[in-house]
């Protein structure tokens, strides 16, 4: 089926939502974004709604508003998510736990909500925007990877139970894009008296030299809009630089200790 109607955006204000929403807007899409503070974003292209992911009331309101409008919602795009990095001995309990509230338990709920009505509809798509570092776990990224490789999980075993309804769900994984992703994400800081302050400070600057110098985001949204118009899309989508995606398929094909080793190297470990 080729879905033509009403889209949902999740964290639309910025970035790769903001990119992706554009884009079907100007395909022609209706288009609802979502922003945990649409104020700060005067004048929107496309309805910026407040929601946040961490709040289940929140999330049924706009859902409920968004079907009452436009009669129902035909693609769901779970983009909204932080970033976190740091040493795992050293970040807190509190963040790490917030981090998978945004990037796990967050779709989890947005998809829960939306199901329904895409049963009614006998048809759906759901695109879970998760990453290439869910595909592996990076050293001081280790909780983003983590939810983001959960997230990948969930869609898999997902897929299954809805596609009797007409319901399709895919992933899609991007590698280093052009965003304000690391200003946004909590990082634990660089203590002088930390045993990982010259290699988590290196890695840091690494980190954050990568997003400054990614690619442009309108790359994922040509990516999405492609897989809108399949009809049966695949589960597993990569969007990023050749190293990038040819990371994923190394992680598959070599042992685990070479692949350790090359990771260890790229990071200067």
């Amino acid at each position: 089926m080729i879905y033509q109607k009403v889209v949902l955006i999740t964290g639309a204000s910025s970035g790769i939502g903001k990119a992706i929403g554009t884009f079907l807007h100007d395909k022609g899409y209706k288009v609802i974004g979502t922003s945990r503070t649409p104020s700060k974003y005067p004048n929107p292209l496309f309805p910026l709604l407040a929601l946040e992911v961490q709040d289940s009331q929140s999330i049924q309101r706009v859902v409920d508003e968004v079907v009452a409008k436009y009669k129902g919602i035909y693609v769901l795009i779970n983009n909204a998510g932080v970033g976190i990095t740091g040493p795992l001995e050293e970040l807190p309990e509190h963040e790490m736990k917030a981090n998978f509230d945004t990037n796990f338990f967050g779709p989890i709920a947005v998809m829960k909500a939306v199901l329904p009505h895409m049963r009614n509809q006998k048809s759906g798509l759901i695109i879970n925007i998760t990453s290439i570092a869910g595909y592996m776990g990076l050293p001081y990224r280790s909780i983003y990877s983590a939810s983001k490789g959960a997230l990948e999980l969930i869609t898999e075993s997902l897929r299954m139970e809805v596609k009797p309804f007409g319901i399709h769900i895919t992933n899609v994984a991007p590698g280093d894009f052009a965003t304000n992703i690391a200003s946004n994400r909590f990082h634990a800081p660089v203590q002088e008296d930390s045993a990982y302050a010259s290699s988590y400070g290196k890695n840091l600057a690494l980190l954050n030299e990568h997003v400054d110098s990614g690619s442009n985001p309108l790359q994922m949204a040509e990516a999405v809009y492609k897989i809108i118009q399949t009809p049966s899309p695949k589960i597993h989508y990569k969007v990023g630089s050749f190293t990038q995606k040819f990371s994923v398929v190394l992680k598959r094909i070599l042992p685990d200790k070479i692949y350790e080793r090359l990771l260890m190297n790229h990071y200067k470990l």
